[in-house]
């Protein structure tokens, strides 16, 4: 790998990259503001989410926002075995 392409691990993201999430779009049809809760826990590290919680209550989204199961990103992250951090920023989210 080129010195310049190096990967980055464990940099710390500024705010506006968290933000930057919320200009994502879903697929047709899906929900938008599921579609940008699920990219959030797939991409960042837990203290990341947790930062990024207040930004996405902010912009007015919706932190019980379902997939097309019917489920909220905490019912699905529920039985992973990493979730809990995820759903502790969720739920502390949930009480603002």
């Amino acid at each position: 790998m080129k010195k310049d392409k190096q990967k980055v691990i464990g940099e710390k993201l500024s705010d506006e990259r968290l933000k930057a999430l919320l200009t994502l779009q879903s697929a047709a049809g899906g929900s938008r503001d599921y579609h940008i809760l699920l990219r959030a826990y797939r991409y960042l590290r837990a203290d990341d989410f947790a930062r990024f919680i207040p930004f996405f209550l902010e912009a007015g989204l919706d932190l019980n926002a379902r997939n097309p199961d019917g489920k909220t990103l905490a019912e699905t992250i529920t039985q992973h075995h990493h979730g809990k951090p995820y759903l502790k920023a969720l739920a502390g989210g949930a009480r603002h």
